[in-house]
């Protein structure tokens, strides 16, 4: 444990400036406070905050990074309150002790629900100050180096897990390379310590078996680039156990077969010695085809910058290089830090990406807006935290960075919300493409949009990013909450006429209390998913009415016929414009069938056809019952049927299947074989149709096949 005065010297090595008095101060406040509490391996527990603020030191932070680690756990676990802090310290530190607090008094329901609404803070917290995260991840970093004292395994691998999917990506994000990988190592010793171990011993013995070869290659590099009159560094540096294992899962190899295992870097000290580095390597090595990298003119989003290519290198061996200048080595190593510090130095050199590199926080609060709780915020944060991207580009130029495997929707959401809502059509590199389309690292992305188009459901299956998703059900949720506020209040309105009463939103108000709501609209919406009767409404609000009463027959909505502009999608009588509706999977009703409407907890209303069996299951709950019939007999739309076949196992007989069905103008969406002999198929195919009579009609002639034993209109 750092001694009081090794800290101070620390910080007044790199900031002569700094104020010791206040630093001496937070030292001994800090043990103060937490006194004899003791941390899980028996250390004192203010050993922990001390060296917090020692791994800090280590990125060269200032007095107040430095004085909020010393006291980052004095409010959570102690009797001090900020209030303190902010009168001994100044408010800025309050606000930052503030943000890296775990706050673990939140009263929340479940042990996952906590974590998430913790990490939804630490959004908020680091977007105002990004020293924020800082601290915590030196925090987090020390909290790993401990964890084998915890002695719960399921508590020790929750914390790795946490890891592993949430800090480790952070540390990445803000360029703080080192960070990342003992984070990573660190939770990867506790997830899966014998895959470890293995790449260990492996290293262990490549090391003692080719122990110059790594010197031999820097030897011979570095006379090359002598030789093209460049003064460089070249090192080599033995990628991580955690980053190696990575790859070995992603690439489905062995250890033998990886070619970078050792990096070889080399430092020079303007941009245009990288590249004349590069042209001197080039010129002297195969270049591996595919694996050449220029995130100099292209920085990652946390300001990474380097040139990588692969060569078959010095000893014939295929070898990785990265090329960099110093300041750029710099930003590797120590991300945000190292911006931090190339701000506050006099002569400090412009570092691009200033601004840009934070571009994916601003992101964060987009899907903080979005998310419906903080489960959802984490699920989707985690979606935009991990790192294989992809770089496309506006047609003005910009960088857009993207998860792999995103599409033009993606990128339309990335560039602004009102994009990806109002997003019609795409241009990939001047050429219109569908919108489910991957794009590939240099695309130029230009997005059609139109003031009418709003997301549809269905981007959601084919969308990567946290943004997008997020963006999308937001918007979802407001589209069904309308509906079933429609729906809600229109079978209210029905209930309260069949007594003689009257629905009022001044009478559904006075009940608000009782039902734990805060709008009327509440009510309206609990009614339409199902979640309460409009009979408890009913009873609630007028206590005289008979609560066991129920009706003896289905009153009709009213049946007002679907306008031209398209209110509702689905041709039924007695729905009400903008009711959710689906139409049930056990019996696939059709235009011309006789049909029901059943009241769905969180559905809305869910169509059967009157001879499903499943409406059963509702005999005793006939309020939930709604009158319904189709607007007319046929439809241009497409609806499911589904058809039980069984058909001989015989050469061609699925393709003169497929023939009778297209010429009766019906579309296989589907097809399962549920059986299968050596003379016989039993199977289940979906048909789009326009109605009842389109799929008999095909029934029909499928019936005249002599390949086909049996079909069938499939029920269930």
């Amino acid at each position: 444990m750092l001694r009081q005065f090794e800290l101070v010297e620390r910080v007044k090595s790199y900031d002569p400036g700094v104020d010791e008095d206040r630093l001496n101060r937070a030292y001994v406040y800090a043990t103060k406070m937490h006194g004899s509490q003791k941390r899980a391996s028996g250390d004192p527990y203010f050993s922990h905050p001390i060296e917090v603020a020692g791994i800090l030191t280590e990125l060269k932070l200032d007095g107040d990074s430095i004085i909020t680690a010393l006291l980052h756990d004095v409010v959570e676990d102690t009797d001090g309150t900020l209030e303190n802090i902010e009168s001994l310290f100044g408010e800025d530190i309050a606000r930052l002790v503030d943000g890296v607090t775990k706050l673990s008094l939140l009263e929340l329901q479940s042990e996952k629900s906590k974590h998430a609404e913790n990490f939804r803070k630490l959004v908020l917290a680091m977007s105002e100050d990004i020293r924020v995260l800082l601290v915590k991840l030196a925090d987090r970093l020390h909290n790993m180096r401990t964890l084998h004292f915890i002695k719960s395994e399921e508590k020790r691998r929750r914390i790795a897990r946490e890891t592993m999917d949430i800090y480790a990506p952070l540390a990445e994000r803000i360029g703080l390379q080192r960070f990342k990988d003992e984070l990573d190592d660190l939770a990867f010793a506790e997830l899966n310590p014998d895959a470890r171990d293995s790449i260990i011993a492996r290293l262990e013995y490549l090391k003692s078996s080719d122990d110059d070869v790594t010197d031999k290659v820097v030897s011979e590099l570095t006379r090359v680039l002598q030789e093209d009159g460049l003064d460089a560094q070249v090192f080599g540096r033995v990628k991580a156990p955690y980053s190696i294992w990575r790859k070995m899962q992603h690439r489905n190899v062995g250890f033998e077969q990886l070619a970078d295992i050792v990096a070889f870097r080399i430092v020079v000290t303007t941009v245009g010695q990288c590249y004349q580095a590069l042209g001197a390597l080039h010129g002297r090595y195969p270049v591996v085809p595919g694996r050449f990298k220029d995130y100099i003119s292209t920085p990652k989003p946390n300001g990474y910058q380097s040139l990588h290519t692969s060569l078959i290198g010095p000893l014939k061996q295929r070898i990785e290089v990265q090329i960099r200048t110093e300041a750029m080595h710099d930003v590797a190593e120590f991300g945000v830090a190292a911006h931090w510090r190339y701000k506050q130095a006099p002569d400090a050199p412009e570092l691009p990406m200033e601004g840009r590199q934070f571009r994916w926080i601003r992101e964060l609060l987009d899907i903080l807006e979005h998310a419906s709780n903080p489960e959802e915020f984490l699920e989707h944060t985690k979606l935009e935290m991990y790192q294989d991207q992809v770089f496309c580009f506006t047609p003005k130029g910009d960088l857009i960075a993207l998860p792999r495997g995103a599409t033009p929707i993606d990128f339309a959401y990335a560039v602004h919300s009102e994009v990806g809502n109002s997003c019609v059509g795409a241009h990939v590199n001047g050429r219109m493409v569908p919108l489910r389309t991957i794009l590939e690292n240099g695309d130029q992305v230009d997005i059609v949009t139109s003031k009418a188009q709003t997301p549809s459901p269905d981007w959601e299956s084919y969308v990567v990013s946290g943004k997008a998703k997020a963006a999308i059900r937001r918007f979802i949720r407001q589209e069904q909450r309308h509906q079933f506020v429609n729906l809600g209040k229109e079978l209210l309105d029905r209930t309260f006429r069949q007594e003689g009463y009257t629905l009022t939103d001044k009478g559904v108000a006075g009940v608000l209390k009782k039902f734990k709501a805060e709008h009327v609209s509440d009510i309206y919406a609990a009614v339409g998913q199902g979640n309460m009767t409009a009979r408890e409404v009913l009873v609630s609000v007028f206590p005289g009415a008979k609560e066991d009463e129920k009706p003896n027959k289905v009153v009709p909505i009213n049946r007002a016929r679907r306008s031209k502009s398209g209110d509702h999608s689905i041709p039924i009588k007695g729905l009400i414009p903008g009711m959710a509706v689906h139409f049930a999977h056990c019996c696939h009703p059709l235009p011309g069938d006789r049909i029901v409407g059943i009241v769905t907890t969180g559905k809305g209303v869910t169509i059967h056809t009157i001879d499903c069996e499943t409406l059963q299951s509702f005999h005793d709950t006939p309020e939930r019952w709604v009158d319904i019939s189709w607007e007319y007999d046929s439809s241009e739309e497409g609806f499911t049927g589904r058809l039980h076949l069984v058909v001989a196992n015989e050469p061609g007989t699925l393709g003169s299947l497929s023939t009778v069905i297209g010429k009766s103008k019906g579309n296989i969406s589907n097809l399962k074989i549920i059986s299968r002999s050596t003379d016989f198929f039993e199977m289940l195919i979906d048909l789009e149709v326009s109605d009842v009579k389109h799929l008999t009609n095909i029934i029909a002639a499928l019936r005249t096949m002599p390949a086909i034993s049996s079909v069938e209109r499939a029920r269930g």
